[in-house]
This record gives structure tokens, sequence and C-alpha cells, in this order.
């Protein structure tokens, strides 16, 4: 299965807090498997997520221009259409507005970041797109987002900004930075990263100014600023008019760096905001957080709370100004002493290992992608539906539960022969599978092709139907689509021509899971290759089980008595039955002495024909569940038995799910395939019925009925379990992680 794909969009990739949230998340998330590209303006940043594997592409998104802003639109549009992302993550307003844009037109799923608070209007306020999902990185920001915009607050989640702390660790050396700058290393240095633009630098400016001041109070302080803007100019000849006068370079202005590790490694002491003061706290370096929102301080554990309260960006708190500033960090250089800067810097790292993963924070953004992906996740089921067999619908249901617990929100559409009446029935939109366009149209739209359960690839019941079938894989094929055998029984296929045809749809489909060894076995027999295939069990196992005091009221509403043991009997017309209808009924007169007798019929109106047919034969009276049609009602009353005779596969594994005695008539390979996996006798085959034989081997079972009873407990547990892997492999059919992999 290919890898899910993530197309990040931002201004661009020079320093900067947002940006460096994106690298790093780029990065993690292609260690994690998925497939990144980035979509920018460009700038330093592109070097590293190149040699990260992650493709750059460019467009002028950095200005609120009108003439850029349609060139951008273009340009995302071009490469959405070729790199096909599975999701596309915007970060910042100007590309979130034309994302969201496109997001109309193209219809993929849309997830945006909201780093910062910005100034809003009218017009920002009706034009702004915060796409269908929305990670903040801070909960004051969540908060602006519901008040400002109006977003809905279960649609925006809350992440931090992940701090890479191999790439920030007190193990990097700031040595190469400092002889660069020809600053020396036996005296205190004091870093500052920010980008240099007139909305960030008000501490850069305070740290200028008060350079000389702290130069008197710190003896041989020296100030390394990093970061260029719009104001770097500026501040850089204030700088330069401060060293001019003291007669030597102790303030350093570099300009942009992607160096910051290093930066920060160099000092001894840092001041900043935001991501700037988490990556030196991961650096263990004691840090003033200080920045253009806010004020903070020195940071230790009496601060922790209010900084994650905003990020570390300071928003509320009280303004920085420059004897706030001069005095904590005249108190750290000189009032600390080394031992405990020390302390502050391993409680800073701590703060980071405990809070500020970079793991996390893909987590997080993983989190929302999967909420996206499962809103646009349409899945195609294609089996017996509509025909009024209640397995076959009870298999539908077990899919749909299953289904929506593996991709909560994702859109089930059943090709159905009464999509009415399914889409009643099973809470699934349905299609009549015998609509050529309808169809195509369906399989062409969705995200995926589902094959099952139920055993739909054989010829035993006639080849035209596994013609049909073959046709809808091929067709889901030729759209491209990812394809799933869901719990399949395969067989008996017994012509050349049809072997051939389901060895060759076999070798089409991505994920296969069998309902049982015996179907594994068909497979391989007929030369299928596939690597990806699995025996699970079927899905009806992980329905809930009847139960039987709910069971014994229904039986008593359609007037059968519960003063004896009530044994099902489940009969169909098969090849073998009409002959033996005289033996069902002896079979069915003896049972009536000690039992009553209830026919289960699982499919209308061909069962009720059978048990018609039986019934017309019989002395004893005997009674018969054909309505409602319904699979959990039927549960329930199974559940209420005391055991069951079946030639129907899934009353059955009906019966079994409740501990209910279960014995089969095999007319097919699945029904005693069936018995032999629950560890239950079989009561015979359908071409050779024996009602004394049958009777016998019942009544063994019933004399023994505790210990059958255990048995089918822990066997019915154990298929439960195994059930659960067909919902991995549908996760892996979609390139997504199975949440839960501890459950297969």
């Amino acid at each position: 299965m290919k890898s899910k794909k993530v197309l990040m969009v931002l201004m661009g990739l020079e320093i900067g807090g947002a940006e460096t949230h994106v690298v790093e998340l780029s990065k993690e998330l292609h260690r994690k498997g998925w497939d990144v590209a980035v979509v920018s303006n460009g700038g330093v940043y592109e070097r590293e997520l190149a040699e990260a594997g992650i493709r750059c592409h460019h467009a002028p998104l950095h200005k609120r221009d009108a003439f850029l802003m349609l060139r951008s639109l273009h340009i995302l549009r071009r490469v959405i259409r070729e790199e096909k992302p599975d999701v596309v993550h915007a970060h910042a307003r100007i590309p979130a507005f034309l994302c969201g844009i496109l997001q109309r037109q193209m219809g993929f799923p849309f997830v945006t970041s909201a780093h910062w608070v910005f100034y809003v209007n009218g017009l920002l306020k009706r034009i702004a797109n915060w796409g269908e999902r929305t990670v903040a990185v801070s909960d004051d920001i969540k908060a602006y987002l519901i008040e400002s915009y109006g977003v809905p607050a279960e649609h925006i989640s809350v992440t931090i900004n992940g701090i890479d702390t191999d790439k920030f660790s007190p193990e990097v050396s700031g040595e190469r930075v400092l002889r660069e700058f020809g600053l020396s290393d036996q005296q205190p240095v004091i870093s500052y990263v920010s980008r240099m633009d007139e909305s960030r630098a008000l501490v850069a400016r305070q740290l200028v100014s008060i350079a000389p001041r702290l130069r008197e109070a710190i003896p041989g302080v020296q100030l390394l600023i990093a970061g260029g803007g719009d104001v770097f100019d500026e501040i850089k000849a204030r700088a330069d008019a401060a060293n001019e006068k003291a007669g030597e370079r102790y303030v350093v202005m570099t300009g942009a760096r992607t160096d910051i590790n290093e930066i920060a490694a160099a000092g001894e002491l840092f001041v900043g905001v935001s991501r700037a003061a988490l990556e030196a706290m991961a650096a263990e370096k004691p840090v003033i957080v200080a920045g253009n929102e806010g004020y903070i301080g020195l940071f230790d554990e009496s601060k922790l709370a209010l900084a994650q309260s905003n990020n570390f960006c300071c928003r509320g708190c009280e303004q920085s100004a420059e004897d706030r500033l001069y005095n904590d960090i005249v108190y750290a250089m000189c009032e600390l002493d080394r031992e405990k800067r020390v302390d502050l810097g391993k409680y800073g790292r701590k703060v980071i290992q405990q809070y500020y993963s970079v793991a996390r924070m893909a987590e997080d953004c993983e989190a929302a992608y999967r909420e996206v992906l499962n809103e646009h996740t349409r899945v195609v089921l294609s089996g017996y539906y509509g025909f009024r067999n209640l397995g076959d619908d009870a298999i539908l249901l077990a899919l749909r539960n299953r289904l929506h617990e593996a991709v909560p929100g994702a859109s089930l559409v059943a090709l159905s022969r009464r999509p009415s009446e399914t889409q009643e029935k099973c809470g699934v939109e349905a299609v009549n599978r015998f609509e050529p366009f309808a169809v195509r149209r369906t399989i062409k739209g969705a995200s995926c092709f589902v094959s099952g359960g139920g055993s739909l690839l054989q010829d035993h019941t006639s080849t035209r139907s596994l013609l049909y079938y073959t046709m809808l894989i091929r067709m889901a094929k030729h759209y491209g689509k990812p394809i799933m055998f869901y719990a399949n029984g395969i067989g008996p296929v017994e012509t050349e021509p049809d072997r051939k045809r389901v060895r060759e749809v076999a070798e089409m489909a991505d994920v296969i899971t069998l309902r049982d060894e015996e179907s594994l076995d068909a497979l391989r027999e007929m030369g299928v290759q596939n690597p990806n295939i699995s025996v699970t069990s079927d899905p009806v196992y992980s329905l809930e089980a009847g139960e039987s005091a709910r069971g014994l009221d229904r039986l008593r509403q359609r007037g059968i008595p519960a003063d004896r043991p009530i044994v099902g009997v489940s009969v169909r017309f098969a090849a073998g039955m009409e002959p033996n209808i005289t033996e069902f009924a002896k079979f069915c007169d003896a049972l009536s002495k000690t039992a009553t007798v209830v026919f289960l019929d699982m499919q209308q109106p061909d069962d009720t024909a059978a048990s018609a047919a039986v019934r017309g034969q019989m002395t004893a009276a005997a009674y018969e569940i054909a309505t409602p049609y319904d699979p959990l009602a039927m549960a329930d009353m199974i559940a209420a038995m005391e055991a069951v005779v079946s030639t129907r596969l899934h009353s059955m594994i009906l019966a079994a799910c409740a501990h209910v005695p279960v014995l089969g008539v095999v007319y097919d390979p699945k029904v005693s395939a069936c018995a032999h996996t629950l560890g239950m006798p079989e009561a015979g085959t359908l071409a050779s019925f024996d009602a004394g034989k049958a009777l016998e081997t019942l009544q063994t079972v019933l004399d023994h009925r505790d210990d059958y009873v255990c048995r089918l407990a822990k066997t019915a547990d154990e298929l439960r379990e195994r059930a659960k892997g067909n919902e991995a492999a549908f996760l892996r059919l979609l390139g997504r992680p199975d949440t839960d992999g501890e459950k297969e």
C-alpha cells in the first residue's frame, strides 16, 4: 500500500517559529512514513527539507498582493493535481485562504494550523478559511478562533510546538558560532533568536538599548542576536553604534540563520519567546521568556502554568520593558550561581521532554488528518445485499459497525438488490446493483472497494453470479481504487475458466482477508500468489450476541410457547433437499416429542417455501419465524434456544455467538468448515439426510450440552477477536496506521 501524502502550504521557509514548526513537523511525519511535500515562497530551510527527502515547490505566498495571490492560486492548483495529496495542510491566513478556494473546487481533505492571533476586521473574517479541521498551537489561540472567526470548538484541536530534542541538546556545541563571530568563550554570552520584523523585534531593540548597562553590570558580557527581517538594518545600526561607542564588537547581529541549535548552545542565558524559547530550554539553557506580546521572565517551575497557557508566547502577560529585562538578566547572571543556572536549564529540558516532543506534535496533526480523511472516505460494499437474506444482511450490519469504528465518519454505500430496504434495515447508503451507470458512477467516486463478506467467488450457485462480482472488481481496478476482499469464503469453483477468473481478480486485490483456512487452501490451490492474504473470521462474529431473555419475549410475542426446550431448524432448497423433505419431516416429528420445533427462515421467500414443504409432511405441530426481516431480532430468538440444526451458515454463526449448540447440515463446504471451526458435530448432509442419525447426534449434544456451551464460548471469543483482523486490514488498505493495533 502506498503511504499517505500530505502537502504543507505556508508563506515561506525563512527563520521563524511557524516556519520551524512546519519543518520539524514535516520531517517527523516523513520519518513516520508519510509522503510529504511543501509549497512556499522558499527560504533558508529548503535545504534541510530536501536533505530529509521532502519535495519543495515555489509559490509567492508571502505577500497579500492580488497579482501574487492569483499566481499562487494557479501554482497551487497545478501542484495539487500533480502531487495528488491525501491531505492539504495550510499554515497562516494567505495559504489557508487560497487552499480554501481550491478545496471547494477540488474537494481534497483540508486542515489548517493557527500559529498566532491576527487583527480581524469584517472583510478578513468573511474571507478567512480555517479548513475542515484546525490545529491551534495553544489554548488561547483556540479561544481566539472560536470568538473571532466562529470556528466550531469541536473542529479545533490543540497541539504544541514540538522540539527535536536531539537537534536541540546540551550535547550540541556553540564553539563554531563563537569562532565565526569572534566572540570569546571565556566571557559570558547571552543569546537571542527571533525574526527581525516590526511585529517581532521589540525585545531585540530592548536588548541593544540596554547593552551598555549590561556591559557595566556583567563584565565582559557579549550579546549574540540572530534573525533577519524588515527591521534588521535598523537594529543592526543601533548595535553597530553601541559597539563603536564601546570600542569593541560585543553586540553581534548574525542575520538569518538555520543553525539555531548552535546559536542557543553558544550562550549561558537565552532570551526569546515561543518556539525559540522552547528550543533553548531543550538545549538546557536558562531562559528569559519575552516577546512582543508580553513578558514572563526567567523561566522556572512557578512560571510553567502561565507559559503553557499561551504556548510561551506571553499573550495576556505584562508588557516587556527595558528595566524589567535588564533586572532579570543581571539577576540570572550575577546573583544566581552557576549551579542554580544549570538546574534551571535541566528543568527546562525536562519540561520539553515531558510536554513538547516532536512526536506528540506529529500525532496531534495525524489525528486531525484522520478526521478529515474519514469524512472524505467513501467505501463501496459489494455483496449479496438486498435479497432478504438475513445472513448477508447480518454481514452488512457487522461491516457497518466495524468500518465505522475503524474510520468514524466514513461514508458507506452498498450495492443492493433493494436499495431503499437495505438503507432502512442496515443504516448505509445503497445503490441499485443492477443499474450499470449508477454502479459505475459509485465505484468511480469511491475511496476504495470492498468485496464481501460471504461466498461471492464461487460457481456453485452459478457462473453468472461469479461473473457479476468479478466484473465489479475489475471495474474498481480500472478506476484505480484500492480493493479489499473482506472476510470472504472462497469456492467451490469447479470449472477451469471460473478458476482463472477468480485467480485473476484475487491477484488484483490489495488486501484479502478470508473467513476460514479452507478458503485460503482454495486460493492457493488455484495458484493465487498474492502475499497480502490473511485468515481472520466471519464479520458476523463481531456482532453483539443475541440476548436470550429478550429472545424469549420475542418468541412469546409470536405465539411460540416456551414451556419446553426450543430447537431451531433452518432448511433451504439446495441440491439434495427435495428428495429428503420427508426425512426432514421425520426428524422434526421425532424432535417434537421432547422439544418445540421452530423453523428459522433465513432468506425470504426461499426458506419460507422450504419450511412449508417440511411442515406439510409433519404430523406434529411446529412453529416458524418468517418475519420481521431483522437479523438482530433473529439473533435474540436463536439465543433463547436449546440448540439449532441448520443448513444456513449464518444461523450457525448467530447460534455460536450466543453459545447455543449448533449442528450443520452440509450442502456446501462452508457449512462443514464452520462446524469444524466451532468444534461441533455435523447432522449429516443435505443430499443424504438421515433422520435417525441426525436425531442421535443431536441427543448426544444435548446430553453434554454444558460441555459444548463452554467450548462454543471459548471458540466464539477467539473468532470475535480474529474478526478484528478485518478492521486492521481495512486500515492498511487505506494506508493508515492501526490506531489500536493491540486488538489484532
